[in-house]
């Protein structure tokens, strides 16, 4: 019995072991399993919890604008958020980043009281969440739903100079040194301000009050008192009129030394501030006489009226963007907003005009009605793209600048959008997370693919409708069945029309061919509903509509020539059979003018772009230029010069470059003589908007490909102007033409000369072109030298480091010495210099645009490896489509350097 008893209890032993080894075994698959499965505190993600809404802020502010002890601008502050609740929770998340908080009596950084009868839990634990950018309070209970509740903080921040939140921007007037503190809230940077819920969709009222030094300037969203409060002898407090319920991207804080001119549009106060000398030397007046008409263009084509009582605009030395639509006060760059007829060019002037109209029609849409999440900004930016034309046209109307559509957006947008590394207008939520996820969404897709010349958008009623009604040439169809295909999916198909069988056909367009593999997968399986325009000899015909990937109609098969996408009214590219090319090209060789203008430049740029995807030969695009000895219109010969430069990237290295120059002079030649008549010898310039635009167009190519007379003319002028340091000799018009060319034909002399007349420069729109011609020098010693003035803020400002950056890059001297210095100084200038500052997806870019060779391949993802733990930021999506742009370039320049170089000594012998 005994050894029985024994046996049994080592049976029993074994069996618990088994039990045991089983449950281990089953625990670990089990971890193993849902270890993908991460539990993710909510201090830990991105977005805020859907628990609680803000209804208003009280914020005040005091900017120093002199240093402290430790050498640094601060700013104070304090402030409440009175919010309600709307979910039970024991937890408050508010944006937070880069604030100093003062603890309260608790040893707590913020202060929870009630504002109804159940009083506020107390606050159990509080800290900071750098990464996700979050204040952290956990409470000891819960917050009642439906109770409202006021967080109070008390906090010092830095005032810097990165362009970001609330910052710092400096500048000299009269050898004295002045401080602006300003502001860029968009689109993440109010937090650094003061904490806040941080998100476009949780609007609320702002009641801003500003502590300043006696004697400056104090503004905001709303409007100011008549008479600021004395704070102390040395400091004036204003409190301003509450905002309206608005985003807190929209918010604007700006104490300054500047002064103002203003007017009246009904019972709108319209005010244009700047430094004191820009506004005594009226810089001013052109933006305050376009904003009224303006204004009341938009209460019109929105059938709402401005909102607001006040339509504030402020000039700024640094900033980061072209300009901000802030909510009654709109923040630009001094080159956007301020107009000196006597030195900004007619391009300055339309700039001005346009970036005007598009911030403006923000006011409306984008501000009245705002986007939900980031995901969409196309329906902030890209609506505001297109009506910014509309706004420009309507206050210019002479300038036919509508036309400028085609150049300015749509053929700048095919570029990015004919890559595999495209995106589709609209992502999901959950994939824009992250701060610089959201920096990214702000590129060319975003703001220019919104084709809407093609449709009728029917909103605001009875207010802004969250819903756009589309209204397809007068025939009603459904959102979903057009819209979804052109949102949801990126790219854009080239329609095939075949004259000799009547067959059309779509196909999702890819720059290069062989990155198919690589497209994500579509649930329209790329395919789109496509209305097509078309003419057959210069006859406007029925329109067709494309809703299947192919169709038949014979009406295309009369033998005449046929031409599709009359005035590029949608977002695709047409291509022929090799017959109907032949005929558009005799058309185009024989009376060119049967061809609409814009369809001129569609037709080269279609060509050029179907040759790099391989659908037509390259030689054939090569064809459509010729006709142009006989072009005196400025949009198609920015298109095609716009194409030749993608040629000159590719080949101003080789052997293609000498020959290539030879055809471009002969092109030109013309088209310089036609200019040299019309401006008695330029003695004047044209009287036409465009017809200026193509004049330089003639000058700067006349020169850049060696036609001699032009050459000795402008290294005359130059001469004169720095003998005499006076330009008025030079027109606007012609400013960096000159300054390019001369500085490029000279050496250290006339870049030094040029580098004093940049500094010295008191207006920022002759500044920018001397500070994109000091790029031309040739000499390497020089453009390092200019290299690393981007890293020295008191040489080059930081809002411009990138700019000058991408144009030495653009240099083909200037190339390789670019891209030596962005890889060199990657991770300074992305983790600290540049902060805030740089824009890294324009850098990446714009150093990479001549890349097309296999080292520089190579260079390109060793680069993406060295840096992948420091990260590429808003330039992450950059490098990618960088990436593949070069690839697609070597394919392209090996199967193609030999055809195009024999074309051009054939045109040439």
């Amino acid at each position: 019995m005994e050894k029985s008893c024994k046996i049994s209890k080592f049976f029993i032993l074994c069996v618990v072991l088994g039990v045991l080894s089983v449950a281990t075994i089953v625990t670990l698959w089990a971890i193993a399993l849902t270890d993908s499965v991460e539990i993710v505190a909510p201090w830990d993600k991105y977005r805020l919890p859907d628990t609680l809404k803000p209804d208003h802020y009280n914020l005040t502010l005091w900017p120093r604008l002199t240093v402290n002890a430790q050498g640094l601008y601060i700013f104070t502050g304090k402030s409440y958020v009175v919010f309600q609740c709307v979910k039970e929770t024991d937890l408050i998340l508010i944006h937070s980043n880069k604030l100093n908080y003062t603890k309260w009596g608790d040893d707590h950084l913020a202060k929870l009281s009630a504002l109804g009868s159940t009083p506020a839990p107390t606050i159990k634990k509080s800290w900071l969440q750098p990464t996700t950018q979050f204040l952290v309070l956990e409470l000891n209970g819960k917050l009642a739903v439906g109770e409202s509740y006021q967080l109070d903080t008390v906090f010092v921040g830095e005032l810097a100079d990165d362009l970001a939140g609330f910052y710092r921007s400096e500048y000299e007037e009269d050898g004295v040194k002045k401080v602006v503190a300003t502001s860029q809230m968009h689109p993440t940077h109010t937090r650094k301000t003061f904490p806040c819920f941080d998100e476009p969709a949780r609007k609320a009222v702002f009641h801003i009050t500003l502590l300043h030094p006696r004697g400056t300037v104090a503004l905001s969203n709303g409007k100011e008192p008549v008479n600021a409060t004395v704070y102390t002898e040395a400091v004036t407090q204003t409190r301003f009129e509450p905002t309206k319920s608005m985003s807190t991207y929209l918010l604007a804080l700006i104490v300054c030394d500047y002064s103002f001119i203003s007017a009246r549009e009904g019972d709108i106060l319209i005010r244009i501030w700047a430094r004191r000398k820009s506004i005594s030397e009226g810089h001013g007046e052109y933006a305050l006489n376009l904003t009224g008409p303006i204004l009341s263009f938009f209460e019109v084509y929105y059938n709402t009226t401005y909102p607001l009582s006040k339509s504030d605009q402020i000039a700024l030395p640094d900033f980061y963007f072209g300009a901000m639509e802030n909510w009654g006060l709109v923040t630009y760059r001094e080159t956007n907003l301020l107009y000196d007829p006597l030195t900004s060019s007619n391009g300055n002037k339309e700039r001005t005009a346009t970036i005007i109209a598009h911030e403006l029609a923000h006011m409306w849409f984008g501000n009245l009605v705002t986007l939900r999440w980031w995901n969409e900004v196309w329906l902030n930016e890209g609506f505001a793209s297109y009506v910014s034309y509309l706004g420009a046209d309507y206050a210019e109307s002479t300038w036919n600048v509508k036309d400028l559509i085609v150049l300015d957006e749509v053929h700048r947008v095919f570029a990015v959008d004919a890559l595999a590394s495209s995106h589709p207008l609209s992502s999901k939520d959950d994939d824009i997370q992250k701060p610089e996820q959201i920096s990214e969404q702000f590129d060319v897709i975003s703001y220019s693919k919104v084709n809407i010349r093609q449709c009728t958008v029917l909103t605001m009623t009875k207010g802004l409708n969250n819903y756009l009604l589309m209204t397809f040439h007068g025939m009603e169809l459904p959102v979903h069945d057009i819209m979804n295909r052109w949102v949801l999916q990126m790219g854009f198909p080239v329609v095939t029309i075949n004259t000799a069988t009547g067959l059309i056909t779509q196909k999702h367009f890819l720059l290069d061919p062989d990155s198919v593999g690589s497209v994500p997968p579509s649930d329209f399986k790329y395919e789109w509903i496509v209305p097509i325009k078309w003419m057959e000899a210069g006859v406007v015909q029925k329109e067709i509509w494309l809703l299947e990937k192919e169709a038949l109609n014979n009406k295309l098969t009369s033998g005449h020539w046929v031409l599709a996408n009359i005035n590029v009214t949608g977002y695709y590219r047409v291509n022929y059979d090799l017959g109907n090319w032949e005929r558009l090209l005799f058309q185009l060789s024989t009376n060119h003018q049967v061809i609409p203008v814009i369809n001129r430049a569609q037709l080269v740029d279609d060509a050029f772009n179907l040759a790099r995807a391989k659908l037509i030969p390259t030689t054939l695009a090569l064809k459509t230029t010729k006709y142009l000895s006989k072009e005196i219109e400025y949009v198609p010969w920015e298109s095609a010069l716009n194409n030749l430069d993608y040629f000159y990237l590719m080949f101003d290295r080789t052997e293609v470059y000498g020959t290539m120059q030879h055809y471009v002079r002969n092109l030109v030649t013309p088209l310089f003589q036609h200019f040299k008549t019309i401006t008695a010898d330029w003695s004047k310039v044209p009287d036409g908007h465009n017809e200026q635009y193509n004049q330089v167009n003639a000058i700067r190519m006349a020169c850049s490909s060696g036609l001699v007379d032009v050459y000795y003319r402008i290294s005359g002028i130059f001469a004169w102007f720095s003998t005499t340091k006076n330009n008025t000799l030079i027109h606007p018009n012609l400013r960096m033409t000159v300054y390019c060319s001369a500085i490029a034909a000279g050496g250290a002399a006339e870049w030094d000369f040029g580098w004093d007349m940049f500094k010295t420069a008191t207006i920022a729109s002759d500044a920018d072109k001397l500070m994109s011609s000091l790029a031309c020098t040739k000499d390497h010693e020089l453009l390092n030298k200019y290299l690393r003035y981007t890293l020295d803020s008191d040489k080059i400002r930081k809002q411009d480091a990138t700019s000058v950056i991408v144009y030495i890059s653009s240099n083909v001297q200037g190339q390789t010495l670019a891209w030596d210095f962005v890889t060199q100084n990657w991770e300074y200038m992305f983790t600290q210099y540049g902060v805030g500052s740089f824009s890294f997806a324009n850098l990446i870019s714009g150093v990479t645009m001549r890349f097309s060779t296999k080292a520089e391949l190579e260079q390109l993802q060793k680069f993406k490896e060295d840096n992948s733990k420091i990260g590429f930021g808003s330039g992450t999506l950059a490098l990618e489509q960088a990436i593949e742009r070069t690839t697609a370039n070597i394919k392209w320049v090996d199967e193609n350097k030999k055809k195009v170089w024999d074309w051009f000594l054939s045109e040439i012998a």
